[in-house]
């Protein structure tokens, strides 16, 4: 058995499986249960003012059959009073001392009520703090959550307000809603930020009733952009994940959030710079003891490569993330299609006949059926005939050989330049 342990800028944890702050985090009693089936950690759901929600506040995208597999809210923080919060955090990190309690925290960006929440929260023996930065909808309309997030002057000035009375590890979480999230972890870095976790949800429509023309979710025929989540939104927050993770101005740990849905999505996040991961969408359709298969999963999965401990993974393939300029040109792959598995049924042709590059034929045997081949000399190796068909091993993506040496645009625009100058200065000898 592999040493699943973690420690995230001081705060550890017996796992890297962490519950997001959000509804599943809601209470001591919910907290509490999640320890017990095996999560490591746990993002209390944000504190702050006294909220008030609405009804109704979740939605849902089903795809090819898949039930959430786009998870929409419009759901606030706590709508329970923040003493009460206090007690059952108190009472949850006394009974359960080895798992990590964090504090997701969200007040009016003044810097006298982060002082105050702050000190408070702490004073209950929480592990750690993480910023909200995030929220989307509701708060970011009263000048908190995405709408500090999206400032880094904002970010970095009430990071460091908290840094100014925090005893714990500060954790800043950032919004994908933002051209460049770099630039606000880089902020909330430049704040004293101990770590960084991302990403908070996008902004979505999950879609309009044809019957009603009322939103859905709606409240009262009204309705309001809430925050994505879900498998969804996995690919955008990795991107996000992987671009602080390689950026040299963004060094400190972080906690991977998005589309987490088992050990493989987790194993994902890990090789590309996270230190843990936080779950939520997956745990609200499939109960808290999906845990169960995440550390079984992860733990067979170390085993099989001969790896100690879960640490050792973390940011290895980071390196191999960069930009498209840094691509070489001159590597090939073209599809080959294995006719003894293939089912003939012409998906993979109509694919590439119709919207990519009619590399593909139908030509027949020797007894007069017909079989596909791709002709290889055409095929620019793009990879959709063997995303579309739905038989496992039917199309291969073999590498060819290349003749030439390598070369990416970066480099190919230097010769070109060095050639302009050697041009330009040739009347001069």
């Amino acid at each position: 058995m592999a040493d699943l342990r973690i420690n995230l800028a001081g705060i550890s944890s017996p796992n890297p499986f962490w519950l997001a702050s959000a509804p599943p985090t809601n209470s001591g009693y919910q907290v509490q249960r999640a320890f017990e089936a095996g999560w490591g950690g746990a993002v209390w759901k944000t504190l702050g003012d006294p909220i008030l929600n609405v009804s109704s506040r979740f939605a849902a995208i089903s795809f090819g059959g898949k039930k959430v597999a786009g998870f929409n809210n419009i759901e606030l923080i706590t709508d329970r009073p923040l003493d009460v919060n206090l007690r059952e955090i108190y009472e949850t990190k006394k009974k359960f001392p080895n798992h990590a309690i964090v504090a997701s925290l969200m007040v009016e960006p003044k810097q006298e009520k982060w002082h105050e929440i702050v000190k408070r929260v702490e004073d209950v023996g929480v592990d750690g703090l993480e910023l909200n930065f995030g929220c989307p909808h509701g708060m970011a309309e009263r000048g908190m959550g995405s709408a500090s997030g999206q400032v880094p002057e904002l970010v970095e000035r009430q990071t460091y307000w908290v840094k100014e009375v925090a005893k714990t590890p500060v954790i800043v979480k950032l919004t994908p809603n933002i051209t460049d999230i770099t630039a606000t972890a880089e902020a909330a870095v430049n704040g004293g930020a101990d770590a960084i976790s991302l990403i908070n949800t996008i902004n979505s429509l999950i879609g309009v009733d044809l019957d009603t023309w009322n939103t859905i979710p709606h409240v009262a025929g009204k309705g309001a952009h809430g925050g994505y989540c879900g498998p969804a939104v996995k690919p955008i927050a990795l991107n996000m994940v992987a671009e602080c993770a390689r950026s040299p101005h963004i060094n400190v740990p972080i906690s991977g959030i998005g589309g987490i849905s088992n050990w493989r999505d987790a194993v994902e996040f890990l090789l590309m710079g996270a230190t843990g991961v936080q779950v939520c969408t997956a745990a609200m359709h499939h109960g808290f003891r999906i845990v169960e298969d995440m550390i079984e999963g992860l733990n067979n999965y170390l085993d099989s490569k001969g790896i100690a401990a879960v640490n050792e993974i973390i940011g290895k393939s980071v390196p191999k993330y960069s930009d498209w300029g840094n691509l070489d040109l001159n590597y090939q792959i073209v599809a080959r299609i294995n006719t003894d598995v293939c089912i003939n049924c012409n998906k993979c042709h109509i694919a590439c006949e119709d919207t990519a590059h009619q590399c593909i034929d139908r030509r027949p045997d020797a007894s007069g059926k017909s079989y596909l081949k791709v002709r290889e000399e055409d095929c620019v190796g793009c990879n959709l005939c063997s995303i579309v068909c739905p038989v496992e091993g039917a199309i291969d993506m073999i590498e060819v050989k290349s003749e030439l040496p390598p070369m990416t645009w970066n480099e190919r625009q230097k010769a070109l330049n060095m050639t302009a100058v050697c041009k330009a200065d040739l009347p001069n000898y």
